[in-house]
């Protein structure tokens, strides 16, 4: 039987402000707070609200029938908590239904997996603590940022304890074979693959408001119609986008989300089922290994990280950025940590490529790549430095490594600890219910011996009289 899996991602931009040379040393604050709360209230109410409330409302008219997960970066959370809370409590009125899946990511939604594996998995947990607060749910499942994957990438995070893992359908990768099975990671067969459909994800995300597509317009039914007429042994079918596509991309004026509305009805009318990542990762054996030597996004045509990394400029503020990163493990600074996460965002390197493209670039305060790079630089500049005074270069790597060592083992035994305690609890708690009908018992015991009559205690013997003497 055919199933549907469908992903939204929630990311906001953290809107960076001019920035200039001679700030640096004398400003330590980065962002463009006015901007910030702008797009992030203008998105939320044009896509992220409506678009929820349509997912809501299909989960209410179809049960536990329709499915849908999404995945957060700890930056876009903070924007929503600062600036849009009912988008975090609209969320957490779709998790009370159970039908609901929240994935792991970056919290920065950086590409700290290209640079570092350390600060990578710091940041892969951090996001999952953050799901685990907000919503209860410890991720199973994980991706990267815009689906950034290599076999290497795929074997951290396996490392991390995750089953499953999505990543793009490429052409390239996949050559002959088709998206709609289950693959495993080349370097970590434990962990699964989820391939996105790129042309049935883009013709919903990218396409569908466009009257010179010759699929225009499209329908729910002839949508669903495409899926069922794919050969019988391809049976995963996985639909991939932002959530920003319903409402800002594909404006609402488009039907967008009647559209979307539409689609469980149909899928049922053709016997195709809905399903969350985890399930799919759980109940659907992998059909063999994808070989992904470099690394593959959903970016632009070439599927790569070149719209990141493909220019002098953005390799060297990506190298500059990540030299600090050994440092920031030991930073115990809030403000610090948070200018990190930020800083990291792929989209501050994204405004500096020179690289044409077929999805529009807003490149916001910026009027071109090396505005955009000079900005950053100006800021990254001040950064480093603050992150010098707290840990002066004179620090030998050795001495550095030396206490991060220290550091990390520290953090195995607590978390070796932790697991300890875990184990103990779970066996108390076994024991507890095999105990408590002996402690029963002897209690009953007690109450019987106490309800009995007490026994007559024997009178005492007189003692014989004494005899007279004659």
């Amino acid at each position: 039987m055919k199933t549907i899996c469908l992903y939204f991602e929630i990311h906001q931009i953290i809107h960076l402000k001019r920035y200039r040379f001679f700030d640096i040393g004398t400003d330590h604050y980065y962002y463009d707070d006015y901007e910030n709360e702008r797009s992030i209230s203008d998105i939320a109410e044009r896509s992220y609200m409506p678009a929820l409330n349509a997912l809501l409302q299909m989960i209410k008219e179809n049960g536990k029938y329709f499915k849908v997960a999404f995945s957060l970066s700890g930056t876009g959370i903070e924007q929503l908590e600062y600036h849009a809370p009912q988008v975090i409590e609209k969320l957490q009125e779709l998790n009370e239904t159970g039908c609901v899946e929240f994935l792991a990511e970056p919290y920065s939604h950086g590409l700290s997996s290209l640079a570092n594996p350390e600060a990578f998995a710091r940041d892969m947990k951090k996001q999952s603590a953050k799901m685990e607060e907000l919503f209860g749910q410890k991720p199973t499942v994980a991706r990267n940022s815009s689906l950034i994957y290599s076999d290497d990438i795929g074997a951290q995070i396996a490392a991390l304890g995750f089953k499953g893992m999505l990543t793009e359908g490429a052409k390239h990768v996949l050559g002959w074979k088709s998206p709609h099975y289950v693959y495993n990671c080349n370097m970590a067969p434990s962990l699964k693959l989820l391939l996105r459909d790129v042309e049935l994800s883009d013709d919903i995300s990218l396409r569908f408001n466009n009257a010179e597509w010759e699929g225009y317009p499209l329908f729910a039914d002839a949508y669903i119609d495409r899926i069922a007429r794919l050969p019988e042994e391809e049976q995963i079918i996985n639909i991939f986008m932002e959530l920003s596509a319903l409402g800002i991309a594909q404006p609402l004026s488009s039907n967008i989300l009647e559209f979307i509305k539409a689609l469980p009805a149909c899928a049922k009318a053709k016997g195709i089922t809905f399903s969350t990542p985890t399930e799919i990762c759980m109940k659907t054996k992998s059909v063999g290994a994808i070989d992904v030597p470099d690394t593959l996004s959903w970016v632009d045509e070439e599927r790569d990280c070149s719209c990141w990394l493909g220019n002098a400029m953005q390799r060297e503020a990506f190298n500059k950025l990540y030299s600090v990163a050994d440092r920031l493990l030991i930073a115990n600074d809030p403000r610090i940590n948070q200018d990190w996460d930020y800083l990291q965002a792929s989209n501050n390197f994204r405004f500096m490529t020179t690289k044409p493209s077929n999805v529009g670039l807003d490149r916001g305060i910026y009027s071109g790549p090396f505005d955009a790079f000079t900005n950053y630089m100006n800021i990254l500049g001040d950064f480093i430095n603050r992150v010098n005074a707290l840990y002066p270069e004179e620090i030998e790597n050795e001495q550095l490594n030396s206490l991060l060592t220290t550091i990390r083992n520290q953090g195995d035994e607590i978390e070796m600890k932790d697991k300890e305690i875990t184990r103990l609890k779970a066996k108390l708690e076994k024991l507890e219910p095999a105990e408590a009908p002996k402690k029963a018992a002897k209690k009953e015991t007690k109450k019987e011996a106490a309800e009995q009559p007490a026994p007559k205690k024997a009178a005492p013997k007189k003692k014989a009289a004494p005899k007279k003497e004659v």
